[in-house]
């Protein structure tokens, strides 16, 4: 039987431990777990990974311990704007929203783009009238309210200041959300949902919902989900950066996602980590920053949540 997988993050950083207390350790370990399983569920039952991996961002945007969803950061404006996307190996098809408000679950959104417009990327007041036509519920904006997010956008408020959400030493609740597997059919598929940055102005836009960049998916090579410094992702592709270097230098997996992620991006300057799942099950969790949210299950039934540590 075809191997399958699944692989989640929940953002990499500044993650010393000792600094976090072990009742909000164990908090954190419990959300990654529930999405874990909720993927996995549905690759057991003969799933696809697509649907998997949507059910675990979705999981993870409705926990307010994690920047996307429910979690995510305030903006400059003291709004809520939220990135996501999501892309199948099979036939290359993605979906990806930008500079959304009020919408629950972004990523679902996302799919929906890939499989009910012609178009990959819509953003803003277009991508909310597009959710709307779809019969998306909008929130209100108390939903989205963290007093956590709150504060740490007051420190900063009214100044040219922004703050990556995963590089403070201050802030343990750390980035982007994504997801990442393979089903028993050998399709892989992605998906990448983000907050952004505390008090971003202007429309910025990070990796997260640019397909290539923080987010790639192909049943040749394999599905990537990225974190980190997204300007420094972006710039180096790094999603597609990893399925390249398998696909055209014949690297596995793990060393392919290795060297981007210590080689290449730190080259550039920046820092953070991805997951990524191979057409055959195999897993790879780089990082390059002290820590990275992290979990991931095999069919082969070994499985592991973890924060701390060294690349696995």
């Amino acid at each position: 039987m075809q191997k399958f997988s699944i692989a989640i993050h929940g953002g990499a950083g500044t993650l010393v431990k000792g600094l976090m207390t072990p009742e909000k350790e164990e908090a954190y370990k419990n959300a990654l777990s529930e999405a874990l399983e909720l993927g996995y569920h549905i690759l057991e039952q003969g799933g696809a990974a697509l649907d998997a991996v949507e059910a675990a961002v979705r999981s993870l945007e409705d926990c307010p311990l994690f920047n996307a969803g429910r979690g995510a950061v305030f903006t400059a404006e003291g709004h809520h704007e939220m990135d996501a996307s999501i892309m199948e190996g099979k036939h290359l098809k993605a979906g990806a929203v930008s500079l959304v408000t009020g919408i629950k679950n972004p990523i679902s959104v996302a799919r929906s783009v890939m499989e009910h417009t012609e178009h990959v990327f819509l953003a803003g007041e277009g991508a909310m009238q597009y959710a709307k036509s779809q019969g998306y519920k909008f929130l209100d904006a108390s939903y989205f309210y963290d007093e956590f997010r709150y504060s740490q956008w007051q420190e900063i408020k009214g100044s040219d200041h922004f703050q990556l959400d995963h590089a403070d030493k201050k802030d343990f609740k750390f980035g982007t959300v994504g997801a990442v597997a393979c089903d028993q059919q050998g399709n892989v598929a992605a998906a990448t949902s983000t907050g952004g940055m505390t008090n971003k102005k202007w429309g910025r836009v990070g990796d997260s919902p640019m397909i290539g960049a923080g987010n790639y998916a192909n049943n040749k090579t394999c599905a990537v989900s990225c974190t980190g410094s997204g300007e420094y992702f972006i710039r180096g592709v790094v999603a597609y950066d990893v399925a390249c270097l398998m696909e055209h230098k014949s690297m596995t997996l793990v060393d392919a996602a290795h060297e981007v992620i210590h080689q290449r991006v730190l080259s550039l300057g920046g820092d953070g980590g991805l997951i990524a799942v191979d057409n055959l099950g195999n897993v790879a969790l780089p990082f390059n920053t002290e820590g990275m949210y992290r979990g991931y299950k095999l069919s082969t039934g070994k499985s592991e949540v973890l924060i701390y540590g060294a690349d696995s």
